[in-house]
Parts: structure tokens; C-alpha cells; sequence
């Protein structure tokens, strides 16, 4: 090798070595370059030949060559090999070509010439390696797997590196892995990659290969497996979303984490017959292997392993490093909020609590000091009472158990009764176990529970309490001490609501009710002293207001300052042992000196301008779906902090104008008098907009885990709102604008209701929606005005006491029925029911949970005011005697009149009910029995509702071909009805005017067919006169018909006399213009059958004995209405159909065929 050659590959050698590395030893050899080359001439002679076996292959010999080419194998082309063997090597005299392979220098990288797809690569740290990108080989990305020159690990070769025998490789691929998700769930990888990681790794077995690499003997490995573990299934921007939040209106209720059952049978084959699919349902969870568990629910497959147990042993036998315990806790939190299921399973699994009680929660420990601790075993961990605090959350019960089993008393003592900068712990971590033992506190009084410890502890409540003004003074405010004293207000809301509790009579209707409501451990008189040390607080944040920065930095402070007095009011309200005259005097120095200036601050105003911008109902881009949203693995979805302007954003209004709603409605409910002043708010330019773009048209909200969070809290706004209005308008006018405004408003949010939030839709049923107060109409010509829309479109006049507007009229009057009727059919789960009053009334004692309902769909469905309809219509098919229901007609007729008042004046109620499924729920009063649709109220109602959804802007929009909202087949509907029609309907008008609305031509052939094919016999009933057609002719008539079955089926009841004009004048026209029509069509691009059929139809009319008959389908011109065959006659045929005739009659004479 020349010198040029061995500088060349000195160079390339120092290019694939570590720049900091050369620099480290060039800086080395350097200051020692003497001494090492007097060392190297000294051992040089004696030295053996290791080192020139490394320079050989830069000198070759010419021996070397015949020898190596000797022995190569036969037909092997020569390699040139770096070194040259020897016989005197041991095991070295025989060349192994695919280890030498190894030795190699890296192909060149190629340059991707296509769009091609290329195999994902990722770097130790989880980052996206580009296809193209040249990385040296020092960073340890470069293998001698497949696409050697490419650098970066494929998620197949890390898998395959986790099955490695060295510990360390094992390791490392778990720790790559865990990064690729934490990357993934960020949403680093964007739009970069081809589908779903998760969805790859978890189809590859990545959550079983977790489980078995927690069984691990090494220590590093559990820890990487771990770490693995956390990052699939804990989002900590999640969990900072749900502790931010902890101090809002309900903000400690939640939604469980927990794929709904219909995800689940969604992702069953479509095909699967129902019968087999209900068999294979039948087996129960805990017999089904963990992997068809885990393809539906990630956690019930995790916990079906054994993953409790393995994570205790962990916990206690291995004492891991402070990293690995606080994974296994953030993992076993996630756990604890999948459901009360899972809760019950962290609660009940032998010595878990215990050893995080005992290791973690301890009562007295060494002092900490600000560095890295070595271990947090013996030592007090804000995460792990976090843990106990959300397994409270999941029902009282846990609670109770949590309290009494482990002496959490104790331990809330012990890190209450000192400030955190007292506790000997880090800054940081006693701030956060400060206010976690806070929260576990309000959670346990939430049930009314742990109220024996305020006696205790109220000298460090009542210190806490006078510190808290310097603490807000400060400058910058801290988010954690923020949240600390955010914290204990929530302690003494909840405090304050059990000490309500008390005066309160328990309901002894069940047994149930009694055991649940145990006497509270506070009174009135305890807690009566807090209010004049927070509202000072109050009116202390309320003057950042004006100062945006300031007013984020406080975060729930003036939240839980408003909720803390709205609790207050409300339980001090309820002593009945003391003067009214207090409370209520205390209410009017507190609007007169707070509240009523509040409100009138222009800085107040523009939180309600910003509501529109942060509702996750009318801006949905203010929150976006997680990236790596899973179906089995639910997550709220936030990849980072919420922005400003979003529902949970530093800027949101919604918690502060949520609680200050909640304490104006306590106070108008308690002191009549401030109703009118306090309703003033409702006036804000703001939030009437806000109220107009919920109103707006749009799709329903998708339901997703982070939505329904989200549409929770912003419907508590509109709930408070809307009930402050309904207190108002009980005791003073309201513009008609705002009435109606709020009526419309009060409909949408019942139907958008989510589980949870039933006594919300129970007390608008009750109050909001049939209150006449909200239908100015009524009072201003509503009825008078429809009445007159109604002369103009149909341009007749009718009985002015059958008219829309006299049903109206009387729809106002019964009112009070009409409530009654739906507060019966739209009655919710009485068990779901009493738990959600218990919540939002504050009977703590019957609060079952903390955890609500799964949130499948909203709690009524959209076309609900038509359920009385449909219950009618299922019991009536569903009772074997065929009797109708009791009071039947009083229960159709004010269905019908309530479906007639939002037809009429709130259109945009039904706008989410397509118009073939309002005309379906409207077949159903007929299918109820055959006596029903005889009723005169009925007629009327039924017939105004037809007319309405015949109108040129309606009738449009009715599609009977798209699937419709709980109905599995609109023909087989159809095919019922008129089966229903043949047998019962004697000619009856109205029951033929929906007989006949399907059949326009636009609709399904298969209606048609259904009348002419199977119910024939239906024609002679269908007398419906011409002029009460609510649809124009025209919409049957064209365009011609084209189906030849229905075509020849036209012909053949026309022909045997089964349709005539006096019988069905309406199909007579219909089907004599098809026919005529068709006979005389010339398409030349007719099939020959089709050419043959109408060759055939028209000879047979041609030689019809019925001469008029024959007269109508030759010389038939257009449709028309108004005559009374229905349609024009030409008094000659047109010279091209009277030629066509005559080259036919022509044709038959010649074949022999008489005229007749």
C-alpha cells in the first residue's frame, strides 16, 4: 500500500470515529508524543507479529495469493480479503466468507430514485431517521441486518433485538421502543409515516412482549419494560389536563377511560349472522384468552396477565430506582381510571396498597435534600397518593375502605398539618404532596366522608386561610401553590356542602337510600366562619381581571373562590334553626358589593366574546384528535399543553363564568328579589352570540374521549345559564328575541345531554323547554300567522277552527299535559337518575361515584320528541292481545301537538331528524291500531304535520333511500303500511295521502313494486281526490319510468280494471302517463326486450276493448291537476306517434290481425 493509500484510509478511518474521540486522544498523544515513540522503538523488536497482521493486508505477498486462491471453493469468485491467512493461525486456515461478509465497508447509500415506500428507521432516542439521511458510523445506528447502509433500527429489528440473550441489547430495544411511542403519541412523526405505529406494535404482540420482559431477571430490563409500559399507556398531558382541572364546576368527576361496548362490536365482521355473534358473546370476559381481550381493551388484557401481582413483587421485593417506581405508579393511576372494575382490581390485589402505603406514604423519614434522590422508598411520594386519591374517585366504597383499612387519616394528618416548605422534602415535591393530599381529602368529603378530620386539622386550614392573600400578592405567582390553594378550597366546598347535609331530612323510601345516608360528622356552626377569610380572596384575584398575564397565572383560584361561596350560600340557606332575615341580608351586601359591579366590568364582557372561540362546540378545531388514537386504549388525546384559546386553555372563560353562573342561580333561587338584577348578566352581547352559534346548523359533535370531557363542561355553562333565564322569566317579561332564544337553546342542549348530567336533562324537561314563557309566539299571532302562511301556500280556504293556527293555540293550552306525557317516555334510569341529583343537589351522603357513566351517545336520542310514538308503535306490536294502550289517544295527541309546535316556531329543534325519518315516526300513529288515525285530533294533527313536510323548501329533502335513525329498513316499513292500509284504512284520506307520498318517482322502485306486485288490492282504497294531493303531479309523472316489471305491472292493472279513475284517481293518471309514455318512446338504444315489451303494449292498447281506455293511453298529452282525469288529452295524435301507429297497424293487418 502506497502512502497516499494509507493516508486515504487513515482518513476514512477517523471520518467513522467519534469526532470527540479523536479530539480526546489526539489531545493525549500529544502531550505525551515523545515518551510513547522512545517506548515504540524500545518494544519494537520484540513485539510478536499481532500488530503487522493488521498491516499485511497493506502489503500483500505474492505467496499469499495461490494459497488463498487454493482455499476458496470451487466456482467461489476471489474475494479480495483485508487479511491474508497463514497456516501457523489456529482456526484461522480456513476462510469464512459470511463472517468476512461483516468485515466489510458499508455499501453506498442509495438515493431513492421513486416514491417508493421505504422502511421506517429510528435512532437510539425514538427519532425518525429520513431514507436519505448519511449518519456516520460512530452513533452505533449502522447493523448488518437488512439495508445495512441505511442507518437506524425498523421497529421488526428492535423486536427481534428484545429476544436478544445480552441483557443490555434487551434493554435498549425496550428503551427505543418506549421513545418511538412517546414520539408517535406526541405526534412527531406527522403525516411521515404510513399508518398507525401503535396499531403496528400492538397487532405485533408489543403489549404481550412488555408483560413477558416484566418477568425478567435483570433489573435494567423490568426497568426499560416499564418505562415501555408508562409510555403506551400514560399520557401525561392527560393527566396534567385532569389535575389542572380538579378544582372546576364538578371538575373531580370524570369519565372512565374505557372502550365502550359498541367500539367493540363495531370491529365484529359485518357479515357474522347476529345469532352466531350472539353465542360467541355469551362466554364471559374472564374465559376469553388475553389477547382477544387486549385487541378490544388494552387494559382488561394487561390485567388478565397477572400484571398486579408482578407490579407489587417489583415494588416491594426488587426496591427499583426512583424512575421505575414512579412509572409503575403513573401506570397503575392509568389503570385506576379505565373503570371501577380495574379500580376494584389495584384496590383488592394482596399487598399492593399496602407496600405504597407503607413505602411511599410514610408517616416520618430521613430529610431530603435537593439533589437526585437514590431511593423513594421510605419516602413520601406525591404520585402515589395521586394513586389513592383517583382509586376514591371510582366509588364510595373504595373510599370508605381506603380511609379505615390503611389509616389514610394518619397520613393526610402528617402532610397537612405542615407547610410545604416545612415538610424536609424537595420544593417541588411537597407543593405536590401538599395538594394531593388536599384532593384525596375533597374526593373522601365528596361522599361525606374523612369530615372528622377538619376538627383536627382546622388551626392549619384557618393558618392556610390567612396566609393565602400574601400568597396571591406575590409576584410571579406559582402554578403549584396556585393549585395548592385551589386545592383546599375545594376541601372546604365539599366540607361546607356535608355540613349542609346535615339539616337535611334523609329520604327513608329504601333501604338502599337510608344505609347510604349516614349522619355527617360536621355541623354549620364549624365551618360557618370560613366566608370572611375567602371571600377577601375573591375580591383580591378579581382585581387581576383587567390584567390578562395576571389573570392565567392565578388558574382555578377565582374558580374555586366562586364555587366555595356558592356552596356556602346554598348550605347556610338550608339551617332552618336560624333567621332567614341573615342569610338574606348577607346575599344583597354581596351582590350589591361584588357581584352587581362585577358585572359590569367591559373586562367581564370579553370573557363572554371569547366563548364562542374556545367552545368545543362551535370552534371544533380548538381541540384535535390525538394522532395515535387508539379504539382499544382510550386518551383525552392532548399531545401538549391545551392552547389559550380552547375549553382547558390558560385563556379559557369557561371555569370562572361556570362558577360564577352556579353562584348567581343559588342566589336568585334563595333571595326572589336579586333575580332581576342578577339576570342581567344573560344581557351580555357575548353570550347571546355565543347562544347563536350553538344554534347554528352543523354536524352532531363527534364523541371521542376529549370531546366529551370538554362538551361536559361547556354544557354546565349553557345549563346555568338557561336556568338563571327560566328564573328570571318566572317573575319578569322577557324580550321576546331572548325567550325564544333560549327556548331553542334549552331544546339543543337536551338532546346533546351526555350520561352523567340526568338530573340537567330531567330539570330542563321540568322547567326550560315546556315553559310558555319561552314561546312568545303564542302571545304575539303565532298561531294567527300560521294560519295565514298556511292560506298562502295551499291557495284555498279552509275551516278556520281546523286550521294549523287553531291547533296551535290549543298545543300552548295543553302545555302542561304535554309535559307530563314526556317527563313518562323520556324518563331516565331512576338509579342513574338518583345519582346524578345526589351530585349536582350536594347530598353527599347518596353520591355513589366520582366516575360517571360511560358516555356511548347522548342520554336522549336526536328525533326524541317522537318517542311517544315509537313507545306506542312498539308496545302495540309487541302485546300478543292486539289491544291497544291505555289512553293511546292522549298519548299520540300530545306527541303530535309538541312534533306541530317545534315544526312550526322551532324548526331547528329537528333539523338533526331527517324529514323520511319525521315522516316514518308519523306512519308509526297508524300502525298503532286501526282505531287511532280515526280520531279527529289525530286527523288534524297528522294531516298539518303531512302538509308541513310536503312545503317546497321540506319536500326536497326527503330521501327514503338513506339508511334513517332507528329504523333497519324503510321498505319493509313500507310493506307493513300498506298491508296495515289494506286491512283497516276503508278509504280513510289521510292514511292514503301517506300511502302515496313514497311512490314519487325519485323514491326506490321498491315501493312501487311493493303496491303493484304483492297489494294490488290496496288500489280500490286509495280514493284520495286530486286536489288533496299534497304534493304536485308532477313529482309522480316524471321522468318516465324505466323499470319494465313496474312498467308491465302498470299495464296489467290498468288493463284488468284493478286501477280505474274513480277508484285511484291519483295512480290513474300516474300510470297511464308511464305507459303512454313508454309505448311511444323510441330510444334506439333499447335492449331488444325492452323494444319487444313495448312493441307488444302498444298492439295490445291498440286493440283495446275499453274505448276509454284506449283513448287515454294513445292521446294522452301532459299531467294536469286541475281536470278531473287528471291530465291532458291530444284531440289528435302528433304526426310522428300517428305514423309509428300506423306502420304498427299496418304490420298486424299484414299479419292477418282484424281491427277492431
Amino acid at each position: 500500500m502506497t502512502p497516499e493509500e494509507i493516508l486515504q484510509e487513515q482518513q476514512r478511518l477517523l471520518a467513522q470515529l467519534d469526532p470527540s474521540l479523536v479530539a480526546f486522544l489526539r489531545s493525549r498523544s500529544h502531550t505525551h508524543e515523545q515518551t510513547e515513540e522512545k517506548a515504540t522503538k524500545e518494544q519494537r523488536p520484540e513485539r510478536p507479529s499481532v500488530e503487522v497482521t493488521g498491516e499485511e493486508p497493506i502489503m500483500p505477498t505474492s505467496t499469499s495469493d495461490p494459497r488463498q486462491e487454493d482455499e476458496l471453493e470451487p466456482g467461489t469468485p476471489a474475494l479480495a480479503l483485508p487479511v491474508a491467512p497463514h497456516k501457523e493461525w489456529l482456526h484461522m486456515d480456513t476462510v469464512e466468507l459470511d463472517k468476512l461478509h461483516w468485515m466489510q465497508d458499508l455499501p453506498p447509500l442509495r438515493r431513492q430514485q421513486t416514491q417508493e415506500r421505504m422502511q421506517a428507521r429510528f435512532s437510539l432516542q425514538g427519532e425518525l431517521l429520513a431514507p436519505d439521511v448519511d449518519l456516520p458510523t460512530h452513533l452505533g445506528l449502522h447493523h448488518h441486518g437488512e439495508e445495512a447502509e441505511r442507518a437506524g433500527y425498523s421497529l421488526q429489528e428492535l423486536f427481534h433485538l428484545t429476544r436478544s440473550q445480552v441483557s443490555q441489547q434487551r434493554a435498549l430495544a425496550l428503551h427505543v421502543l418506549a421513545q418511538v411511542i412517546s414520539r408517535a403519541q406526541a405526534g412527531e412523526f406527522g403525516d411521515r409515516l404510513v399508518g398507525s405505529v401503535l396499531h403496528l406494535l400492538l397487532d405485533a404482540g408489543f403489549l404481550f412482549l412488555l408483560r413477558f420482559s416484566l418477568d425478567d431477571r435483570v433489573d435494567g430490563v423490568i426497568a426499560a419494560a416499564v418505562r415501555a409500559l408508562r409510555a403506551l399507556l400514560v399520557a401525561p398531558a392527560d393527566e396534567e389536563l385532569l389535575d389542572n382541572t380538579f378544582s372546576w364546576y364538578h371538575g373531580a368527576v370524570v369519565f372512565p377511560l374505557m372502550p365502550s361496548q359498541k367500539d367493540k362490536d363495531d370491529e365484529d365482521e359485518e357479515g357474522e349472522p347476529s345469532r352466531e355473534k350472539a353465542k360467541r358473546k355469551r362466554p364471559e370476559e374472564g374465559n376469553q384468552p388475553p389477547s382477544d381481550l387486549a385487541r378490544h381493551d388494552v387494559i382488561k388484557g394487561l390485567l388478565a396477565t397477572n400484571l398486579l401481582p408482578r407490579l407489587r413483587y417489583v415494588l416491594e421485593v426488587t426496591y427499583p430506582g426512583p424512575s421505575v417506581v414512579l412509572d409503575i405508579l403513573a401506570v397503575l393511576i392509568r389503570l385506576a381510571r379505565h373503570s371501577l372494575e380495574s379500580a376494584t382490581r389495584v384496590l383488592e390485589c394482596p399487598r399492593l396498597i399496602e407496600t405504597i402505603v407503607r413505602e411511599f406514604l410514610p408517616t416520618s423519614w430521613s430529610p431530603v435534600g435537593l439533589g437526585p434522590t437514590p431511593s423513594l422508598h421510605k419516602v413520601p411520594c406525591a404520585a402515589a397518593m395521586k394513586l389513592l386519591r383517583v382509586l376514591a374517585s371510582a366509588g364510595r366504597n373504595i373510599a370508605a375502605r381506603l380511609l379505615s383499612s390503611f389509616d389514610l387519616r394518619s397520613c393526610l394528618c402528617r402532610f397537612l398539618a405542615e407547610a410545604p416548605q416545612e415538610l424536609a422534602l424537595p420544593a417541588e415535591e411537597a407543593e405536590m404532596l401538599n395538594t394531593e393530599s388536599f384532593r384525596l381529602w375533597a374526593v373522601a368529603a365528596s361522599y361525606g366522608q374523612g369530615c372528622d378530620l377538619y376538627r383536627e386539622l382546622y388551626p392549619v386550614l384557618i393558618r392556610a386561610l390567612q396566609v393565602m392573600p400574601k400568597e396571591l400578592s406575590s409576584h410571579p405567582l406559582q402554578p403549584l401553590s396556585m393549585q395548592r390553594i385551589a386545592s383546599l378550597l375545594t376541601v372546604l366546598t365539599q366540607l361546607t356542602l356535608a355540613a349542609s347535609s346535615t339539616a337535611l331530612e334523609p329520604s327513608s323510601d329504601s333501604a338502599e337510600t337510608s344505609l347510604l345516608a349516614s349522619p355527617s360528622l360536621i355541623t354549620w356552626t364549624q365551618v360557618s366562619g370560613l366566608q370572611p377569610l375567602v371571600e377577601p380572596c375573591l375580591r383580591q384575584t378579581l382585581k387581576l381581571l383587567p390584567r390578562p398575564e395576571m389573570w392565567s397565572a392565578l388558574g382555578p383560584v377565582p374558580t374555586a373562590c366562586l364555587l366555595f361561596l356558592d356552596a356556602y350560600y346554598q348550605a347556610w340557606s338550608q339551617q332552618s334553626d336560624l333567621c332567614p332575615g341573615d342569610w338574606l341580608q348577607d346575599m344583597e351586601r354581596l351582590s350589591e358589593e361584588l357581584l352587581l359591579p362585577l358585572l359590569s366590568q367591559p373586562t367581564l364582557g370579553s370573557l363572554w366574546d371569547s366563548l364562542g372561540c374556545c367552545s368545543p362546540l362551535c370552534n371544533p378545531q380548538s381541540y384535535a384528535p390525538a394522532p395515535e388514537a387508539l379504539p382499544s386504549l382510550l386518551s383525552l388525546g392532548c399531545t401538549g399543553r391545551c392552547p389559550p384559546l380552547s375549553l382547558a386553555g390558560s385563556a379559557s372563560p369557561f371555569p370562572v363564568l361556570t362558577s360564577l353562573l352556579s353562584l348567581l342561580n343559588t342566589l336568585a333561587r334563595i333571595h326572589k328579589g336579586l333575580c332581576g338584577q342578577l339576570a342581567a348578566v344573560l344581557a351580555a352581547p357575548g353570550l347571546q352570540n355565543y347562544f347563536l352559534q350553538c344554534l347554528a346548523p352543523r354536524a352532531a359533535p363527534l364523541l371521542t374521549p376529549f370531546s366529551v370531557w370538554a362538551l361536559r363542561h361547556e354544557y354546565h355553562l349553557q345549563y346555568l345559564a338557561l336556568t338563571l333565564a327560566q328564573r328570571a322569566a318566572t317573575l319578569q317579561p322577557v324580550p321576546a328575541t331572548s325567550a325564544a332564544l333560549h327556548h331553542g337553546m334549552a331544546l339543543a342542549l337536551l338532546s346533546r345531554l351526555l350520561p352523567g348530567s340526568e338530573h340537567l336533562a330531567h330539570e330542563l324537561l321540568l322547567s326550560c323547554v315546556f315553559r310558555l314563557e319561552f314561546l312568545p309566539e303564542r302571545a304575539s299571532g303565532g298561531p294567527e300567522a300560521a294560519d295565514f302562511s298556511d292560506q298562502l301556500s295551499l291557495e284555498s280556504s279552509r275551516d278556520p277552527g281546523c286550521g294549523r293556527g287553531a291547533l296551535l293555540a290549543q298545543a300552548c293550552q295543553d302545555l302542561p299535559s304535554i309535559r307530563s306525557c314526556y317527563l313518562t317516555h323520556c324518563s331516565l334510569a331512576r338509579a342513574s337518575l338518583l345519582a346524578s341529583q345526589a351530585l349536582y343537589r350536594g347530598e353527599l351522603q347518596r353520591v355513589p361515584a366520582l366516575l360517571l357513566p360511560l358516555p356511548k351517545e347522548p342520554l336522549l336520542p336526536t328525533d326524541w320528541p317522537f318517542l311517544p310514538l315509537i313507545h306506542l308503535y312498539h308496545r302495540a306490536t309487541d302485546t300478543p292481545s292486539g289491544l291497544p294502550p291505555a289512553d293511546t289517544v292522549g298519548t299520540a295527541m300530545r306527541a303530535l301537538q309538541w312534533v306541530l309546535i317545534l315544526e312550526s316556531w322551532r324548526p331547528q329543534a329537528l333539523q338533526t331528524v331527517p324529514p323520511a325519518a319525521r315522516l316514518a315516526r308519523l306512519m308509526c300513529v297508524f300502525l298503532v291500531d286501526s282505531e287511532l288515525f280515526r280520531e279527529t285530533p289525530i286527523q288534524r294533527l297528522v294531516a298539518a304535520l303531512l302538509t308541513r313536510l310536503c312545503q317546497p323548501e321540506v319536500l326536497p329533502n326527503l330521501n327514503l333511500d338513506c339508511p334513517l335513525p332507528g329504523l333497519a329498513s324503510f321498505p319493509d316499513l313500507y310493506a307493513n303500511f300498506l298491508e296495515h292500509f289494506e286491512a283497516v284504512s276503508f278509504g280513510d284520506h289521510l292514511f292514503g295521502a301517506l300511502v302515496l307520498l313514497p311512490l314519487q318517482r325519485r323514491f326506490s322502485v321498491t315501493l312501487r313494486l311493493a303496491l303493484f306486485g304483492e297489494h294490488v288490492g290496496a288500489l280500490r282504497a286509495l280514493g284520495l281526490p286530486l286536489t288533496q294531493l299534497p304534493v304536485s303531479l308532477e313529482c309522480y309523472t316524471g321522468p318516465p319510468e324505466d323499470n319494465l316489471a313496474l312498467l308491465q305491472l302498470y299495464f296489467q292493472a290498468l288493463v284488468t280494471g284493478a286501477l280505474r279513475p274513480h277508484w285511484c284517481p291519483v295512480l290513474y293518471a300516474v300510470t297511464v302517463a308511464h305507459v303512454n309514455s313508454f309505448i311511444f318512446s323510441q330510444d334506439p338504444k333499447s335492449s331488444d326486450e325492452v323494444k319487444a315489451a313495448r312493441r307488444s303494449m302498444l298492439q295490445k292498447t291498440w286493440l283495446l276493448a275499453d274505448e276509454g281506455l284506449r283513448q287515454h293511453l294513445l292521446h294522452y298529452k301532459l299531467p294536469n291537476s286541475t281536470l278531473p282525469e287528471g291530465f291532458e288529452l291530444y284531440p289528435r295524435l302528433p304526426p310522428l306517434r300517428q305514423q309509428y301507429l300506423q306502420r304498427l297497424t299496418l304490420g298486424m293487418s299484414q299479419n292477418g290481425v282484424s281491427e277492431t
